[in-house]
C-alpha cells in the first residue's frame, strides 16, 4: 500500500466521521450535545492535514494529522465515560442549567427544546455508542498516520 493511498484512506475517514454525525443530526434527528461538537473539530484539522499530505508529501502533515486524531479519540474517551457515568462532565453540558435568557418572553423558554446532554447516550448497538465509536477508530486511524509519517520516502 503506497503512502499516498493510505493517506487518502485515513482523510476519508475523517471526512466519513463528520459526514455520518451530519446524518445522524439532519437525516436521524439526533441532536448533538457539546462534546459531540468537540469530537468533530480535530476531524476538521485531521482532514485538512491530510489534503496537504497528499498535496506536499511532508511528514509535519502526517505528524498534525495524527495529533488531530489523537485528539478526537481523547476526547470521545473522555465523552464516552461521562456518558456511562464513570466520571463528571462539564456543568454546561451534563445539566439543563437553563435559565431565562432576559428577552422576558419565559413562555417561549419554557416551549424550547432542551440542549443534548453529554451525560445521555443518544444512539448505541450492542453497547457501543457513538462515542465509543470515535474513541477507538480515532485512535486507531492516529496510530496509523504515525505509521504514514515515518513510511520510507520511496512508498510513496
Amino acid at each position: 500500500m503506497t503512502r499516498s493511498f493510505l493517506t487518502l484512506l485515513l482523510t476519508a475517514f475523517s471526512v466519513l466521521s463528520i459526514l455520518g454525525a451530519w446524518g445522524f443530526q439532519f437525516i436521524g434527528g439526533l441532536d448533538p450535545c457539546a462534546m459531540c461538537f468537540w469530537q468533530r473539530y480535530p476531524h476538521w484539522a485531521a482532514a485538512g492535514f491530510g489534503l496537504l499530505m497528499l498535496a506536499m508529501h511532508k511528514r509535519l502533515f502526517a505528524l498534525l494529522a495524527a495529533l488531530s486524531t489523537f485528539t478526537t479519540a481523547a476526547i470521545g474517551a473522555y465523552h464516552s465515560g461521562v456518558e456511562r457515568k464513570w466520571w463528571d462532565g462539564p456543568a454546561s453540558c451534563t445539566g439543563r442549567g437553563l435559565t431565562n435568557d432576559g428577552s422576558g418572553n419565559l413562555l417561549d423558554f419554557a416551549n424550547a427544546k432542551p440542549p443534548a446532554l453529554c451525560d445521555e447516550i443518544p444512539w448505541e448497538m450492542f453497547g457501543v455508542t457513538m462515542a465509543n465509536l470515535n474513541a477507538i477508530g480515532s485512535f486507531v486511524v492516529a496510530l496509523l498516520w504515525i505509521y504514514v509519517a515515518f513510511m520510507p520516502k520511496d512508498a510513496r
